[in-house]
């Protein structure tokens, strides 16, 4: 019988590699830094030895989202590429335009449909930003500022040129924007809970195989003391009360601004104060949801409604909001509308 030969092994690099983080990669997220460096790495593996540390940033952990900064010197373990070009390189990302609410030389802002990523990542090929570049070859520079969750819709900032990004991401940074969402939430909120003030942790599911610490990424509210803690604030209003069609069950609108910018901040914070958002697979209740979606609602009701920043150019205060999507308007009773429409915008000092 002939022997069939074994597959090459693909191949390794050879050592622990060093690289400083230059002034054109400042504020580019730590992820997509080693996609750009370690090209022929699979993504799945990339997010691994970040999630290992074995990726190090001035000699600590890190995490995927974490922004670089100039001078920054990055650890990376020996890492093994793939040898085969239909896997070293991945199917380019379709170009598409999004619908803009506002763009000029130095920004621009969309409208973010629900069920699309932000950015290519763990199981996700593509997202928002690489299918804005494909949209736009010529582009020198586009840069996310910040992040939604794939399932939340709304309003979505992108940096044209590096020193608008770092502006941005500094206001982000020292809270100086009013990020303002519309949820949907189980049961009736009582009108006097306005702050939700508990502080935050990530850690992750055990992986398929049962491995502590390397499945799907999660939050939850910590002690103050908490190793991991880090603090995180939201402030509550109540849009309205309602109940939906067909169903006798108490629901509330709210308007939630944050003033913290965590990883599913909002989620876990109303899910913990015992209210999880409609739809939510995460955080919220997955009969509750079953139910929900023979209703109508066939996603989680998180949208990013309203924006207030200043512009990273002229210092003028920018003011953008986006309605929300039809899908959700489509559930909710007529008498909302009036109520939606009073909600005054978060103050900028």
């Amino acid at each position: 019988m002939p022997r069939v030969a074994a597959p090459a092994a693909e191949p390794v690099s050879a050592s622990v590699k060093f690289l400083a983080v230059d002034d054109e990669s400042a504020g580019q997220r730590l992820d997509n830094f080693l996609f750009r460096h370690l090209k022929g790495v699979p993504k799945t593996h990339v997010y691994r030895i970040i999630r290992s540390g074995e990726v190090r940033v001035n000699k600590a952990r890190a995490a995927a989202d974490t922004r670089l900064a100039a001078g920054d010197v990055l650890r990376l373990p020996p890492v093994r590429v793939s040898s085969r070009p239909e896997q070293a390189a991945a199917a380019p990302a379709p170009a598409r335009e999004f619908p803009l609410l506002h763009e000029d030389d130095w920004l621009l802002a969309i409208d973010k449909p629900a069920g699309v990523a932000v950015h290519g990542g763990s199981g996700v090929s593509f997202g928002v930003i690489e299918q804005l570049r494909a949209a736009r070859p010529d582009a020198r520079l586009l840069e996310l500022v910040h992040r939604l969750d794939r399932e939340t819709s709304g309003i979505l900032l992108v940096a044209k040129k590096r020193s608008a990004l770092t502006a941005l991401q500094e206001q982000f940074r020292e809270r100086e924007t009013g990020k303002t969402y519309l949820a949907l939430v189980e049961g009736a909120w009582p009108a006097n809970r306005k702050v939700l003030d508990a502080p935050l942790a990530r850690y992750l599911l055990p992986g398929a195989d049962g491995e502590p610490g390397a499945g799907e990424r999660r939050v939850r509210v910590v002690a103050k003391d908490h190793p991991d803690a880090m603090r995180a604030v939201t402030l509550v209003r109540v849009v309205a009360p309602l109940q939906l069609q067909g169903d006798a069950t108490a629901m509330t609108l709210l308007a939630v601004t944050i003033k913290t910018g965590r990883t599913h901040q909002i989620r876990v914070h109303l899910a913990s104060a015992g209210h999880p958002i409609a739809g939510d697979d995460k955080y919220g209740q997955f009969e509750r949801n079953r139910t929900l979606q023979k209703l109508g609602l066939k996603r989680m009701f998180l949208h990013a409604w309203r924006l207030r920043f200043t512009h990273p150019a002229s210092g003028e205060r920018m003011a953008l909001e986006t309605g929300l999507p039809a899908e959700l308007r489509a559930i909710l009773p007529p008498p909302v509308f009036p109520a939606l429409a009073a909600v005054p915008s978060p103050h900028l000092e």
